[in-house]
């Protein structure tokens, strides 16, 4: 069974949590959030929260009660860019230098191994 996540417009850079991303992918749940609580990065909160809410997804489909959140493990896991938020700052001889707020939106899937119907 499958379950999905989704948490849209993190303020963060999508470089900066794809690197936490590609650390959990294909790991047990209870590794990756073992692993997402000492990362010393702070793109790890909202992974941490998008993997938790998944898990939760799965366990409150109907056929989520007879299974073990220790089952599941993250199938995938992906960032795609959101929008860009652009701000300015007064630049070099009367110019303005443009600073790029990014964002970006979390995808996990859930899995527990077994085949659906």
């Amino acid at each position: 069974m499958e379950a999905k996540a989704v948490a849209k417009y993190i303020r963060m850079s999508p470089r900066k949590v794809r690197q936490v991303a590609d650390m959990i992918r294909g790991k047990s749940v209870e590794d990756a959030i073992n692993m997402l609580h000492f990362v010393p990065k702070r793109a790890s909160l909202p992974v941490e929260k998008v993997l938790r809410s998944a898990v939760a997804n799965a366990l409150n489909k109907e056929e989520g009660s007879k299974l073990d959140p220790e089952d599941f493990h993250v199938k995938t896991i992906w960032v795609d860019q959101g929008p860009t938020m652009r701000r300015y700052n007064p630049g070099p001889m009367g110019r303005a230098s443009i600073i790029r707020k990014r964002s970006c939106h979390v995808a996990v899937v859930v899995s527990d191994g077994q085949k659906t119907e």
